[in-house]
């Protein structure tokens, strides 16, 4: 599938994107070789592959909900450019 000039204005109105006139033809270049890359995906052979619906289906590994400092306080508040006490200290942004 190859696309037109006036195609490519449209996706790029559609995209709220400028795009001015010399910049269409590569543009055109690379939607043209993502479509080809779509339209080859298209040949594979899924013949055994169960579809996914989502990975709700899924069991997911639970972690027991506990509350901690995470134990390196000191490391994390060393990097702060200013400090007061265990907190990082910010300019005063509301008078």
């Amino acid at each position: 599938m190859s696309l037109e000039p006036a195609t490519v204005r449209r996706i790029a109105k559609l995209a709220r994107i400028r795009v001015e006139d010399d910049e269409i033809a590569p543009l055109q270049t690379q939607l043209n070789a993502m479509l080809d890359y779509v339209a080859q995906l298209g040949g594979v052979d899924i013949t055994g592959v169960e579809p996914l619906s989502g990975g709700a289906q899924m069991a997911m590994r639970l972690r027991e909900d506990t509350m901690c400092d995470g134990a390196i306080a000191e490391q994390i508040l060393a990097n702060a450019p200013d400090r007061a006490g265990e907190f990082f200290a910010v300019p005063k942004v509301i008078e």
